[in-house]
């Protein structure tokens, strides 16, 4: 049973890669139906004066990707930051560079998931109030995708789609490194790792890039 929080000590601990593996495991778990019991209300009282979560998790707002659950983790155990097609902006930036740099996060997973319904909207070329700006920032992946997926590029295509969702979680990685000195140099000096994953809502599994 999950029921100790993770402390300062632990979380100094931990490696990039142990966390990584850490997250794979939970998410093993969770497909296989062998998820962790909690006991929450020992980890609301134990977290109640700090928190020290081992990873933080950009992930899409849908529904069907909890993202705690999937991974099977607990309270205190990872933060998470969502927005529709999990791309980065200077508010998730902020966000990522406070879960590593000031709260000591050793990993980054930017986890997309199939049939993203903002990057099939994307893909649409969809048009409405503030969702057509928040889909500029998907259309970087679009357009990579339109050259590298053979026939239409729109949402009809689920191979196109897919390749969309993929290159949309590798351009985030890559503009996060670009946008942010503070974890690209944590990264290079080997204090986190950035990585992605893409989520299948077919069988639950998180399919690593």
């Amino acid at each position: 049973m999950k029921n100790i929080a993770i402390t300062k000590d632990v979380q100094s601990g931990l490696t990039p890669n142990g966390v990584l593996q850490d997250l794979l495991d939970g998410n093993s778990r969770f497909v296989g139906g062998n998820s962790q019991a909690t006991d929450n209300s020992a980890l609301v009282s134990q977290t109640t004066g700090g928190q020290f979560p081992k990873a933080v998790v950009l992930s899409c707002i849908d529904s069907r990707v909890p993202v705690e659950t999937v991974l099977d983790q607990a309270i205190g155990d990872i933060f998470v930051a969502r927005v529709a097609g999990n791309f980065e902006n200077v508010d998730i930036l902020g966000s990522l560079e406070y879960s590593c740099k000031v709260a000591g996060s050793k990993l980054i997973l930017v986890l997309g998931h199939e049939s993203c319904g903002a990057v099939k909207a994307a893909c649409d070329g969809v048009e409405l109030g503030n969702i057509t700006e928040m889909l500029d920032k998907i259309m970087p992946a679009v357009k990579k995708s339109a050259v590298e997926v053979e026939g239409e590029a729109n949402s009809s295509n689920s191979a196109f789609v897919a390749q969309t969702v993929e290159n949309n979680v590798k351009l985030t990685i890559e503009r996060i490194r670009e946008k942010s000195q503070i974890l690209a140099e944590m990264e290079d000096n080997g204090e986190i790792s950035i990585v992605g994953g893409v989520y299948s809502l077919q069988t639950g599994k998180v399919n690593m890039l």
